[in-house]
């Protein structure tokens, strides 16, 4: 992840979840705001209702390369808070990545793709 940095600080997050834009689906819910600044930062919750410590770790892995692959695609300036529910963790990376994807075009994350796509 080239323009985007580690969100960790708690008090980002608990904002995120009080006053951010979100959109949920049975496997992600996605929290955005806008930051100020130039880069995006990217947190990433995954409960232990999940499973144990392998299961959380892949799928926290899963939902990270689908960001790093497709992050040219979101608008940058933003805070993005992504929250596994428990069928991520059961979940094939094609599905987290749709997820994913379908997600952050609800609430404004990407890019218009040229030629009307």
């Amino acid at each position: 992840m080239q323009h985007t940095i580690s969100l960790k600080q708690n008090h980002v997050f608990r904002r995120l979840y009080s006053k951010g834009k979100s959109a949920v689906d049975s496997r992600l819910a996605v929290y955005c705001r806008k930051n100020g600044g130039a880069g995006s930062r990217l947190g990433l919750t995954v409960g232990v209702k999940l499973g144990k410590a392998v299961v959380r770790n892949r799928t926290r892995r899963r939902i990270r390369e689908a960001y790093r692959i497709h992050e040219d695609r979101f608008l940058p300036g933003y805070d993005i808070v992504v929250v596994a529910r428990v069928k991520a963790g059961h979940s094939r990376y094609r599905e987290l990545e749709r997820s994913l994807l379908t997600l952050s075009d609800k609430l404004g994350l990407l890019r218009k793709e040229a030629g009307g796509r």
